[in-house]
């Protein structure tokens, strides 16, 4: 383990100013809104915001005010913060971000989770961020896993939780398959393949209905990111990685589209995971899981955990989860569903994140 320290060298942001302000801006349509992809009046604004007023420096200080260190891992460098709890008997917990996010998703819960007795470990997953890029292929969900139980067992937790959203959620919930001699439960605001897949008949709950038709709007409209990730994610990087507004619009689409409209995501706190993947030049290695899943030979159908789970159902997220498929692979112990907040929770609805996974892991203490 060794101690790191975030400091961005300041050439590199007089790199990223002087790209914002030599940015070739493409055409558009006229009114056609979000139709077509990112608008080009919401991304002028957002880059002038990027420029002139948001402070990176003011965000790795926040950043490092949390205790960090990277390892090495099956070949691979792991960044994680690590933040113990002044509680007596704190329980570790290991959280885990998705694509597009990374650690910085979670700083409006550490706190209160620290404050609530829980040992956090927050990994960068191995290709993102400060946890990038990664050196050899095969980095699917489940090599990430067994690298997480080996961060868990050199930091010296025998026993602990793990909870995940996106990516994050099939990471958690194969660390807990995997692991159900260490992990006591596993949290999840996401579960991936629990929703309606086949249409449904006559007979069906007016929620098997509405799970139906999300996903067709999501194969039909929003699939498009992951195919080109899952197939061609070294031609989608170089654009990425030389222009930061594409960077930019990549992320920018998906934390406007994936959350509540009632709960926006903050403009500074979008940026500040932009960063994360800008300054590392991992827009490629981060796609690369999605390839990885996609050219398994286990991609088709999750093996069955036995492990305690509990779901947070967050309404405007991508997906609505119906709990009878959930429980044909999953120990649902626990399914609680909110009336707000969308797939990042973390940003959108701290408190009542905060609260379902301290009342879920309340009974592993």
């Amino acid at each position: 383990m060794s101690p790191f320290h975030l400091h961005v060298p300041q050439d590199s942001l007089d790199d990223l100013h002087s790209r914002l302000d030599r940015t070739r801006w493409p055409d558009e349509l006229p009114g056609v809104g979000w139709a077509y992809g990112v608008p080009t009046s919401y991304l002028r604004e957002l880059v002038a915001h990027w420029r002139h007023e948001y402070d990176w420096r003011a965000a790795e200080a926040q950043l490092n005010e949390w205790p960090q260190f990277t390892t090495t891992i099956d070949g691979a460098t792991i960044h994680f913060a690590h933040l113990r709890s002044a509680v007596p008997d704190a329980l570790p917990l290991i959280v885990t971000h998705g694509w597009p996010g990374s650690i910085a998703e979670f700083t409006r819960i550490a706190g209160p989770l620290t404050s609530a007795g829980f040992d956090l470990v927050l990994p960068h997953i191995p290709g993102f961020g400060l946890s990038g890029p990664t050196r050899s292929p095969g980095w699917d969900h489940r090599r990430v896993a067994a690298a997480f139980a080996e961060l868990m067992r050199r930091l010296g937790y025998p026993r602990y939780g793990a909870q995940g959203g996106d990516w994050g959620a099939a990471i958690s919930r194969e660390l807990g398959r995997t692991n159900p001699d260490a992990v006591v439960g596993v949290h999840l605001n996401l579960l991936p393949g629990a929703h309606a897949t086949t249409e449904p008949g006559p007979s069906a709950t007016s929620r098997e209905v509405a799970s139906w038709e999300r996903a067709q709007v999501w194969a039909r409209e929003r699939q498009g990111y992951a195919d080109i990730q899952s197939t061609r994610p070294q031609t989608l990087a170089y654009g990425l990685t030389d222009s930061p507004v594409g960077q930019l619009a990549w992320i920018a689409e998906k934390f406007t589209e994936w959350a509540d409209p009632r709960s926006p995501i903050g403009r500074d706190q979008l940026l500040t995971n932009v960063m994360l993947y800008w300054l590392t030049g991992t827009a490629g290695s981060s796609a690369r899981i999605y390839y990885e899943r996609a050219h398994a030979a286990h991609a088709a159908a999750p093996e069955p955990s036995a492990t305690p789970t509990a779901l947070a159902v967050f309404p405007h997220d991508n997906f609505i989860p119906l709990r009878h498929i959930a429980e044909r692979t999953n120990n649902i112990v626990r399914w609680t569903e909110y009336d707000r907040g969308g797939h990042f929770p973390a940003m959108e609805q701290p408190d009542l994140l905060v609260t379902d996974i301290r009342e879920f892991f309340h009974q592993f203490r």
